[in-house]
């Protein structure tokens, strides 16, 4: 699966710029699923299966996974989607930094074990600990540039010399020099509206993962009026909670679409061309 063009194909097939978040929290489960082995890849399979039609990718959090030691479920959910939902491209959200033959295993983790479209890595270790995912050409590299946290300006704003900030460094390099085989996009917040315009100025029509609307508040209208392209694509934003923890009962995923189809309509009254309803 070539991630970058799955990708464009469910933008526009789905209509969706939505993308969900699988944050399976054993504690905040329905009480239907609690003490079951399979409860993580059951709460996410449920909340899958009745929002595909409506996102353009998923992405599962590993820690969320790994922290119940439940990494074999996280790779029946991957399989579940590519198998149910073919088409539909998973970003596993990782995260990983690393050098040399650790990051080599790291990429084979995500891309052969878990069987992932893409990953997101950290780029503060310098070009040397990307080139390991950048060799898997047809998978998507999805680097932190300017995250939704408010402890991300620590570093992400120092200026690096002539006014230029640290993440538009990263958006540039990336954009100019590390994405050599087209599957790059990077991942800056809804919270800071701002920078998501910069970094689209940076980088043209590259792919922006966008965390922070939902939970964390971020504007949605201010988002798609940064970052949408001329074409109304170019995003991938993410909500997590407010829509796989929609409702709490054993209508939960019942819950999780109505909030999923409220959050897509939302992004789609303010991107930049006509989108049909589906």
């Amino acid at each position: 699966m070539q991630f970058m063009t799955t990708l464009a194909d469910a933008w526009q097939q789905r209509n969706s710029l939505l993308c969900v978040g699988l944050d399976p929290d054993p504690a905040r489960f329905p009480r239907h699923l609690i003490g079951r082995d399979d409860a993580i890849f059951t709460f996410c399979r449920e909340i899958v299966d009745t929002t595909a039609d409506l996102v353009c990718c998923f992405k599962p959090q590993i820690a969320y996974f790994a922290a119940h030691r439940a990494e074999d479920q996280l790779e029946a959910l991957i399989e579940h989607i590519h198998a149910r939902h073919p088409g539909l491209p998973v970003i596993l959200d990782a995260k990983r930094g690393d050098i040399g033959s650790t990051a080599d295993q790291y990429a084979i983790e995500a891309f052969e074990r878990f069987g992932a479209d893409a990953v997101t890595v950290n780029p503060y270790m310098g070009r040397d600990s990307v080139e390991p995912y950048l060799a898997w050409p047809g998978k998507g590299v999805i680097l932190l540039c300017r995250t939704s946290n408010a402890g991300g300006s620590d570093l992400q704003f120092l200026d690096v010399g002539g006014g230029e900030r640290l993440f538009e460094r990263v958006a540039r390099l990336v954009a100019e020099d590390w994405n050599t085989s087209g599957n790059c996009a990077l991942v800056v917040g809804a919270t800071f509206p701002d920078e998501i315009a910069r970094v689209r100025r940076l980088t043209g029509d590259m792919p922006l993962l966008v965390p922070g609307i939902g939970a964390q508040g971020g504007d949605v209208e201010a988002t798609v009026r940064a970052g949408c392209t001329a074409d109304g694509g170019g995003l991938m934003i993410n909500s997590s909670r407010a829509i796989i923890y929609a409702g709490g009962g054993e209508d939960f995923a019942t819950a999780a679409r109505a909030a999923a189809i409220a959050t897509r309509d939302e992004i789609n009254r303010h991107r930049p061309v006509p989108v049909h309803r589906i």
